[in-house]
């Protein structure tokens, strides 16, 4: 089979949709080496080295005019190029598919993240929920097979925007196997020395953001400020949001438990941009802590399962589908029961033990064996 891909988020996103598109490219390639990848892309980066495997074709704008305005080429021009590569699929890895793909012959499989923009408007401008709106109510008419990234993100389709569900295909994503492997103890003190990192400490693994709810964790430490006076490490970064949480935890005089990782000299570094540093980080935490209020995965608490990391977590949207039994819940906004739940990590050994044990059997659901064949299974419908 020949199956064409959007790549041009794999090739120059480093995060959340680039991840996504590496991570099921790479294994697509590794499962099934028979068949062919067409990746079509804006430009090539040395993001994706993956592109280079004899069974891997990198299609990029080869006029003037399209490598000066590659958006141009991407929703209009690409459409000319897919039809010549002829692919048996074509698979749009973001939410849209290209202009014009509707007249050609090929199927056309989309890939459908979430509906945030629906649930949260005001976190957007009207351009940007106009934009996504009309991208993904598109790709989904055009497209033959829906791809949804969890059962939350299935049911808003249906519910928001009354697709078919027999279209769509709940396909629960894997992550980067390095999360998989136990760091050595060398690794892991060497991490520690390069970030500076604490000898305890919780994590935080997201875009600073509102939704991502950063400052809920801020307040459960300014009022719990005896217990729970240890660091909270961030991996992730913002701007107005970041602002917000900072002077917050300056006002209440607890600046110092706030690392923020990106802004370390060394996290412009491959080591850091490419993730490959982050199993060490992980696995050196007490547990890791996601208070968003609303996701269509929500990836690092995979990341986590498979790091042997407890987690502690919101019960909303998809994020009990991801954790299963192995997480700490509480509502979005409960600041109280988030502080108990830190609390119990610190003080309850064979909680965290339970933890860890159960998220090991919970990762076991989304291996990349089981993310192949799901996706593999709607490619060959």
């Amino acid at each position: 089979m020949i199956i064409g891909f959007d790549g041009k988020r794999a090739f120059q996103n480093r995060t959340g949709l680039g991840n996504y598109s590496r991570s099921l490219l790479t294994i697509l390639r590794q499962h099934y080496p028979a068949d062919d990848y067409i990746l079509f892309a804006p430009r090539q980066t040395n993001l994706f080295p993956l592109a280079v495997e004899d069974n891997v074709r990198v299609i990029v704008p080869t006029k003037a005019l399209h490598k000066r305005f590659p958006t141009l080429w991407r929703r209009k021009a690409m459409v000319k190029e897919i039809e010549e590569a002829a692919p048996d699929v074509y698979h749009g890895l973001s939410n849209e598919l290209p202009i014009g793909i509707e007249k050609l012959a090929l199927k056309k499989v989309v890939t459908i993240h979430d509906l945030i923009f629906e649930r949260f408007p005001a976190t957007y401008n009207f351009d940007e929920r106009y934009v996504h709106r009309w991208k993904i109510k598109r790709a989904c008419k055009i497209a033959d097979a829906i791809i949804a990234i969890s059962k939350q993100t299935r049911d808003d389709l249906v519910n928001i925007y009354g697709v078919a569900p027999g279209k769509i295909h709940t396909c629960y994503q894997s992550c980067n196997p390095i999360f998989e492997i136990e760091q050595t103890v060398q690794k892991k003190l060497e991490v520690k020395k390069r970030y500076d990192l604490p000898d305890k400490y919780f994590l935080f693994v997201s875009a600073i953001a509102p939704r991502k709810n950063l400052l809920l964790i801020c307040q459960a430490m300014a009022a719990n400020r005896t217990e729970l006076n240890l660091p909270l490490v961030v991996i992730g970064d913002g701007k107005k949001e970041k602002a917000t949480v900072k002077a917050f935890m300056k006002k209440a005089g607890l600046s110092h438990l706030l690392v923020f990782l990106n802004e370390k000299p060394l996290a412009q570094e491959d080591a850091f941009t490419s993730g490959n540093d982050f199993p060490a980080i992980y696995q050196q935490a007490l547990a890791l802590i996601y208070p968003s209020l609303f996701e269509g995965f929500g990836l690092p608490i995979l990341e986590a399962l498979w790091s042997g990391l407890p987690v502690i977590c919101t019960n909303t949207s998809s994020l009990p589908e991801v954790a299963g039994q192995a997480a700490c819940y509480f509502e979005p906004g409960d600041t109280f029961q988030l502080a108990e739940h830190m609390k119990q990590i610190i003080l309850d050994p064979a909680l965290a033990a339970d933890l860890r044990n159960k998220g090991f059997e919970q990762a076991q659901q989304f291996t990349r064996d089981k993310y192949a064949r799901a996706i593999m299974n709607v490619y060959t419908k």
